[in-house]
């Protein structure tokens, strides 16, 4: 795997790493909030056939960390962060893939830049609106579980930071990672800064009209058990995506692509055979 450091359009350096041949088609794997380019590790056999990049999103891993809100509240900094990967890369009709807050990542693009020169966008885990636009029962519910909310990662106490993280982490598994992945995670999830964490999540956006006017093919995908993006959050995307398909996973939670990598790497290789088909046809 190869680190490239780009800069994106407000000069935040993005550190991207890219597994597989070059000349192979690609796949953008994006991962989400306070996550790590190595929450992928379970999908990196697909790069015997794919050309995968994988970010660490801003204020993530080994990318830059800009402290001030204004670098993560609002789409602009996100959409040019993507062009400015796939730019770098000159890629050609490649697969966005987001999971989570990555799934806001690349409506951001998507609200920019339109689905112009995509084959194809899989969502895991994530949603069309976010902050006061979830809907009214969906954002309730999630109020009301303190895990979900995680405020103790917003704060810069490092002991209510370390607590809430290890709950956080564990809420997004149905089926645990074994102790050593654990770790792990928790580790790289520490990485980012309370205040990136807490301007990156609390965001107001409706990206409904965005997702309507998509016309590349959507394969929207969730775990039934996702404590984190119910059922009602996957079923308004599917809703809403002009050409949307659903694929769930009844016996996973948040992270169906480590929870049943076998199994998600194998839908995920069919969904871009029928994307970069339809782009050869």
């Amino acid at each position: 795997m190869k680190q490239h450091d780009i800069i994106s359009a407000d000069g935040t350096k993005l550190a991207v790493f890219e597994a597989g041949p070059s000349n192979a088609p690609a796949l953008v794997l994006i991962h989400g909030w306070s996550q790590h380019h190595l929450s992928w590790a379970r999908q990196m056999p697909l790069a015997d056939q794919f050309r995968l990049i994988m970010p660490d999103l801003r204020g993530h891993g080994a990318s830059d960390k800009p402290l001030n809100a204004e670098a993560y509240n609002h789409s602009a900094p996100w959409a040019g962060d993507v062009k400015a990967i796939l730019d770098h890369f000159a890629l050609q009709d490649p697969i966005l893939v987001g999971w989570s807050m990555g799934g806001w990542v690349v409506l951001d693009y998507l609200r920019t830049y339109g689905d112009r020169g995509l084959a194809g966008v899989m969502q895991i885990g994530t949603s069309v609106t976010t902050g006061r636009h979830i809907q009214p029962g969906v954002l309730e519910y999630r109020n009301s579980d303190p895990d979900l909310v995680a405020k103790g990662m917003y704060s810069d106490d490092q002991s209510a930071n370390l607590d809430a993280t290890v709950k956080f982490v564990r809420a997004c598994f149905h089926h645990q990672p074994d102790a050593d992945d654990f770790a792990r995670m928790v580790g790289f999830n520490m990485m980012v800064p309370p205040a990136a964490r807490e301007a990156a999540r609390r965001r107001h956006e409706d990206y409904r009209e965005v997702a309507a006017a998509t016309q590349v093919p959507v394969m929207v995908h969730w775990g039934r058990h996702d404590r984190l993006a119910p059922d009602p959050m996957g079923e308004e995307a599917a809703a809403h995506f002009a050409n949307a398909e659903t694929l769930i996973y009844e016996d996973c939670g948040h992270a169906p692509f480590w929870e049943a990598a076998d199994r998600f790497n194998a839908d995920l290789t069919a969904f871009t055979d029928q994307c970069f088909g339809r782009v050869a046809a």
